[in-house]
């Protein structure tokens, strides 16, 4: 990997979710860590499981919420978040996330989705008024998180082919289509085509090597690729009711893909 000159020099927050130190996913967490460092950026690891994340949003998480209060998430978080009166644990990753020019979430797919300790730490740091809100950006255009960008590492037990066009699992795009648009583009962060890593139950050292040379180049470009190219909200292709007009889509487009715009 190729060291970044110092006006070139990032952030970069590591999200792990493994709970098995020496798996596919912390070898790569390591790695990526490892090659990111020597090249001069500034790279801070989360370790889900090592931390002890708690996963499930509940009252616990707004210090301040009466006990005998109607517990209203959207609301509670957002006052909470306003008020700077987020549990630590939470204001910590937020902080983590302002710190960052870039996020890599790093992953086993499980059940087409991510771990649950995973999506306990999207549900409990992306938080009303920080992610999203009155008070920010809106979605799918500025963004409250814009100006980062944000690459998913998944390693997939099925064959590729399983997620190719007319696989049987569907699309890995689609599959990921929460997490890319759901989660990095509505929020304003611009999202890189995932990195995967298939057949993973049974990768040989020599194929792991080889895996690692082409996250390696992924790596190398990570503030250099073209982000998946969404349509924002505010560019004239969405109507007010927030559906996509007739016609501005390439012919024979279809199904999610139609909020990518075509390339070139």
């Amino acid at each position: 990997m190729s060291e970044a000159t110092p006006q070139l020099r990032k952030k970069i927050l590591i999200v792990s979710a493994h709970p098995e130190l020496r798996s596919l996913n912390a070898s790569l967490t390591s790695f990526a860590a490892e090659e990111l460092r020597a090249a001069g950026h500034e790279v801070r690891v989360s370790d889900l499981y090592a931390m002890k994340w708690k996963a499930a949003v509940d009252a616990d998480d707004f210090p301040d919420h009466a006990g005998d209060r109607r517990l209203d998430v959207l609301t509670a978080s957002g006052e909470a978040t306003l008020a700077g009166r987020l549990s630590p644990d939470i204001a910590a990753e937020q902080e983590k996330v302002r710190w960052s020019d870039a996020v890599i979430l790093q992953f086993p797919m499980w059940w087409f989705s991510v771990p649950a300790i995973l999506k306990g730490w999207i549900d409990r740091v992306f938080t009303f008024e920080f992610a999203h809100g009155p008070a920010v950006p809106p979605p799918y255009s500025e963004g409250a998180l814009a100006g980062r960008r944000a690459l998913l590492s998944v390693t997939v037990g099925a064959r590729e082919s399983a997620f190719a066009d007319r696989g049987i699992h569907g699309q890995l795009s689609d599959v990921l289509f929460p997490l890319q648009h759901g989660l990095f583009w509505f929020t304003g962060m611009a999202p890189l085509e995932p990195f995967a890593l298939y057949s993973s139950l049974d990768v040989s050292e020599e194929r792991f090597e080889a895996v690692k040379r082409e996250y390696g180049q992924r790596l190398d470009r990570l503030f250099k690729d073209e982000p998946v190219p969404f349509r924002t909200l505010n560019g004239g292709d969405y109507g007010r009711d927030m559906r996509l007009l007739p016609g501005v889509e390439a012919a024979g487009t279809s199904g999610l893909d139609l909020h990518a715009s075509p390339r070139g």
